[in-house]
């Protein structure tokens, strides 16, 4: 076994597979650091934004009952104002048959 490490260790190939190795050990290690780092900045950047989305929405919500209320009075003064109109075109043939002159 001693005999084993000790051609690799004196070989190309031994180093090689040494050298990767330990690229792969440092790429595991590098990646589960990022992961650890970003994870940590950024949670409380999600939870903020998580938090002012909810807010958005029930504003929004709000909104939507305001619109709802809005176009309410809206459909309203649309029926007064067509009421208004025909009382218009009631009192305009009021006025017409008063200003024709009797025969």
């Amino acid at each position: 076994m001693t005999q084993l490490f000790i051609l690799l260790a004196q070989s190309v190939t031994g180093a090689v597979i040494t050298i990767i190795a330990l690229l792969l050990v440092a790429a595991i290690i590098g990646y589960f650091t990022a992961w650890l780092y970003a994870k940590s900045v950024y949670t409380p950047v999600i939870k903020g934004l998580e938090t002012d989305k909810a807010n958005l929405n029930n504003k929004v919500e709000g909104l939507t009952d305001d619109v709802k209320k809005l176009n309410g009075k809206v459909d309203k003064l649309s029926e007064k104002i067509s009421k208004l109109e025909e009382e218009i075109e009631e009192k305009d043939k009021d006025i017409r048959r008063l200003k024709k002159p009797k025969k």
